[in-house]
């Protein structure tokens, strides 16, 4: 079933202008990934709703001393960004409504979506509303959330897709709204 414009504004009620931007490409992506049951569509619209603080933000926000921590050390190894300070922190930052971040998330999200490494050479792609809307679904797809979402195990969904349960009040307030729009 396909989300509307008047629906995501009462899950999401900051988002204004963007629900309409956003309906149609994430009815499209979660089609495409089969979030298509009540309690799949709720936790995906309450995690990007969140992520991307209610569709403001397609672009991980951050300066370059803030974004170096993705360009070398730990973290941008096991990102796959180049061990050098060669600005791969910047180039593969957090983008889309899930903020696929990093050279070997959009290596795979590049070959899911487009079939090639296009996204290697254009990451800004990610920034418009379907590929925005796409790359969250690839994302949410390719670690098995439909499986967690169907569970209930809505914690287990934040924990994959932030590392944490950073925002956890948020999204279940997300959550629980959307569950209700959705009855």
């Amino acid at each position: 079933m396909p989300i509307t414009e008047q629906q995501l504004l009462r899950i999401l009620p900051n988002a204004g202008r963007q629900a309409g931007v956003f309906a149609s490409a994430l009815s499209l992506a979660m089609e495409r990934y089969q979030i298509s049951t009540k309690l799949r569509m709720a936790a995906f619209i309450a995690q990007v709703g969140h992520e991307s603080g209610q569709f403001r933000y397609v672009r991980e926000l951050g300066g370059d001393q803030y974004l170096s921590k993705y360009d070398t050390g730990t973290l941008a190894k096991r990102l796959g960004n180049t061990p050098e300070a060669d600005g791969d922190g910047q180039k593969y930052r957090g983008r889309g409504l899930i903020q696929v971040t990093g050279r070997d998330n959009y290596l795979a999200c590049s070959k899911a979506l487009f079939g090639d490494d296009r996204l290697l050479r254009t990451p800004e792609l990610l920034e418009q509303a379907e590929w925005a809307a796409k790359s969250a679904a690839w994302f949410w797809n390719s670690r098995d959330l439909n499986k967690l979402a169907d569970s209930g195990s809505f914690e287990m969904i934040t924990r994959r897709i932030n590392g944490g349960v950073n925002g956890l009040a948020e999204r279940v307030a997300f959550y629980n709204a959307a569950l209700k729009v959705l009855a």
